[in-house]
């Protein structure tokens, strides 16, 4: 079976990783040129066409990639003026890679069924350290021959697959929950070192403390190293992209009825440090403003 021809919206910190990936495994790729993309050199070596517009890329790709910011962008490149639905070719599949409103996906995979393609979400986890290694986490929302069918595709930059239900949304409601969780201890576990540092009790040994007890996990692993040396780097993820998330899932919760006062207590905390001129630290960084505080 021949590879589709593949076109990627947002060659960012992940969406690189992912070009990248795909290039380098012989899949037939294009980008859209954009001034928030990383350095494309090693992508026009590996033989990926540069489009300058979403019209051009449309029509040259059996498959379209979305690894943008977040709802309104998701919204923008596929529904707004010169937007990928415009120039969709029939049977296209459109791959949402991005964190967004599972609400807001239900419509942008109706309009994209409408447009003649098809739609599944694929929100993915892990950094983009894994993203270059071709190893992300998918959380994917496709019907099961849909899933089947872009399987090959997505393992070629993925390394663990979950397909979270046939309904469109589905892989961003799991992503939702996801980052609620993660983003949410690595808040935790910040205010946490604050509140320590205040009471004398060194950053080396907390963090010790936590690993050989009940809180070792992956979010210390990332926090861990900006709390003994002030290196964020292991976490790459702004506040602002946090305080996005975690806005998304205390709406979803609120649509759904469900308990979310701990969520919101968890924003309020993003809300308050991205309004003091934060947002684009890395969110290990929350750790010294929450130490900060008068």
């Amino acid at each position: 079976m021949s590879k589709q021809r593949v076109g990627i919206v947002g060659v960012g910190l992940m969406g690189h990783g992912i070009a990248l990936n795909l290039a380098r495994k012989d899949w037939p790729l294009g980008y859209l040129d954009h001034p928030g993309n990383q350095s494309t050199d090693d992508l026009d070596a590996l033989g990926a066409t540069r489009h300058p517009d979403r019209t051009a890329l449309a029509g040259a790709s059996e498959v379209v990639i979305l690894c943008v910011t977040g709802t309104p962008q998701v919204e923008d490149v596929l529904l707004g003026d010169g937007g990928v639905l415009a120039s969709l070719r029939p049977g296209t599949v459109v791959v949402d890679c991005s964190t967004a409103v599972p609400a807001s996906t239900a419509r942008v995979a109706a309009a994209v069924r409408e447009a003649g393609g098809r739609f599944l979400d694929a929100p993915m986890t892990r950094t983009p350290k894994e993203a270059a290694e071709g190893r992300l986490n998918l959380l994917v929302g496709a019907e099961p021959d849909l899933f089947e069918a872009m399987h090959p595709l997505l393992s070629a930059f993925a390394e663990n697959i979950f397909h979270a239900g046939a309904e469109a949304g589905a892989g961003h409601t799991l992503k939702l929950l996801h980052n609620y969780v993660s983003l949410g201890f690595v808040t935790l576990l910040a205010e946490s070192a604050a509140c320590a540092g205040r009471a004398g009790i060194a950053p080396e040994v907390l963090v010790e403390v936590l690993r050989k007890g009940g809180g070792h996990g992956a979010a210390l692993d990332r926090l861990s190293p900006f709390l003994i040396s002030g290196d964020s780097s292991p976490m790459q993820f702004s506040i602002a992209n946090a305080r996005k998330d975690l806005s998304y899932y205390v709406a979803m919760a609120e649509g759904l009825g469900a308990e979310r006062a701990v969520a919101a207590g968890v924003l309020a905390d993003l809300d308050r440090v991205a309004e003091a001129g934060h947002g684009a630290d890395h969110l290990p960084r929350i750790a010294a403003h929450f130490a900060a505080k008068d």
